[in-house]
């Protein structure tokens, strides 16, 4: 098969709307690749403020393919009146290079202070009391490398226990999944409604041993599927700011009396409107983290 590649050069503010667009219009996940390069210090990247992020799609080279790039096309150009977003990039790659593309991008990671993020194409050995989550990121979305994966990766460190319940909305390659499964979680359900990115996370729920713990599927939290069933001790939602929004009732009652959500995904000048949602649902906000222009929310049920 031969697939269209679709990038652009953007500048952070503009990487949520990019983003929500080529996941609505391609079919192949979302890449998106901070401007980063391997530190000499093993398990630590470097990120470069003054380099563009890239954001890519991919399309299958069917019949309508050329259709989806002007419809793309004309959709960047409306966003580029308003943020820097660089014109669009098309690109034809065999089937073999769309599934290597992106492997040289991604490093071994050091999150917090336990939490290791390996490619599963790299090697690393562990140091004492680090916890490595081996990844195959696919074309999901969900490295280790976005602000707002690091900051929930942070999060789990400080709120998963033994024994706890932990929903993953939007949980693109696996990865807090994952960490929240191997910090002590009984039970991880994990859902996404990119049926590339539940592939990927089965998968990696399997390369480390937790299929037993991390059950995937395709859907999302306002799907009434029975697998989402609460109550929940943790739910994790690294989404975007609108689907937060429009999600807020929903992960307000999939919480358990004492339950916590970290809800990411939320670009600075978003912050206030989703504060505004979480209110409203019932969710009372006890910390925001930050991240160069990404929010991260702590919030717990307003009568907990």
């Amino acid at each position: 098969m031969i697939w269209i590649e679709l990038s652009t050069e953007v500048e952070a503010e503009a990487v949520e709307s990019v983003a929500e667009l080529f996941a609505r219009m391609g079919q192949g996940g979302v890449a998106i690749e901070e401007p980063l390069s391997e530190s000499a210090e093993p398990g630590r990247v470097e990120f470069d403020p003054t380099r563009p992020v890239v954001v890519k799609s991919y399309l299958p080279e069917d019949g309508d393919w050329e259709e989806t790039v002007h419809r793309v096309e004309e959709a960047l150009w409306h966003l580029s009146q308003l943020r820097r977003v660089e014109p669009l990039k098309v690109t034809r790659l065999a089937e073999e290079d769309w599934a290597e593309a992106w492997k040289r991008f991604f490093f071994v990671q050091k999150i917090g202070n336990r939490l290791v993020i390996k490619p599963s194409w790299r090697e690393y050995e562990p140091g004492a009391g680090e916890v490595v989550l081996e990844i195959d990121p696919g074309m999901a979305f969900g490295t280790g490398l976005h602000p707002t994966t690091r900051m929930c990766a942070l999060a789990c460190e400080r709120f998963v226990q033994e024994g706890m319940r932990v929903l993953d909305v939007g949980t693109g390659s696996g990865i807090l999944s994952l960490a929240a499964a191997k910090l002590g979680a009984t039970e991880v359900v994990a859902v996404d409604v990119d049926s590339v990115a539940v592939e990927v996370a089965r998968k990696n729920a399997e390369l480390n041993g937790l299929a037993d713990r991390v059950h995937v599927s395709q859907g999302s939290i306002n799907s009434g599927a029975g697998v989402l069933a609460g109550p929940y001790d943790l739910v994790l939602a690294n989404i975007i700011a609108s689907v937060i929004i429009d999600l807020s009732q929903h992960l307000h009652d999939a919480l358990g009396p004492r339950g916590v959500l970290v809800t990411s995904g939320i670009i600075a000048d978003r912050e206030e409107g989703v504060r505004e949602a979480l209110t409203q649902a019932g969710l009372r906000i006890e910390e925001t983290m930050a991240e160069g222009d990404w929010r991260a929310m702590v919030c717990r049920r307003g009568g907990a």
